[in-house]
């Protein structure tokens, strides 16, 4: 089993997030991020819940007990390419922006459920 720091390390830089952006994330200072990175120091668990959400992983996988599984892939190039910027948005532009594509989704579901009948 890999030791937390770097496992948590490499799902961090995998996602493309600094450990600067983690900290804010966490609301906590960039120095106890990097603290964790480091293996320094160790989150409490209700910290490790919340970077296994920021992360997308499963605790198994943010611990090293299972190896992490790949992210969806998008497969319309300019969403792809727009998607990989989201995380430069501000908090308050990605909480919009999830709302925006919140509803478009629950509208297409919708238009399809109106199709079958």
């Amino acid at each position: 089993m890999t030791d937390f720091h770097h496992r948590l390390r490499q799902l961090r830089t995998a996602r493309k997030l600094t450990q600067t952006r983690m900290a804010e994330l966490l609301e906590v200072s960039p120095r106890v991020s990097t603290r964790w990175d480091n293996g320094d120091a160790t989150p409490q668990f209700g910290t490790v819940v919340r970077i296994a959400n920021i992360l997308d992983v499963s605790l198994d996988e943010l611990a090293g007990r299972k190896e992490a599984v790949p992210g969806a892939v998008i497969h319309y190039p300019e969403l792809h390419r727009l998607y990989n910027k989201v995380d430069q948005l501000s908090d308050e532009d990605q909480k919009a922006l999830t709302i925006v594509l919140d509803s478009l989704v629950k509208r297409s579901a919708a238009g399809k459920a109106m199709a079958v009948n």
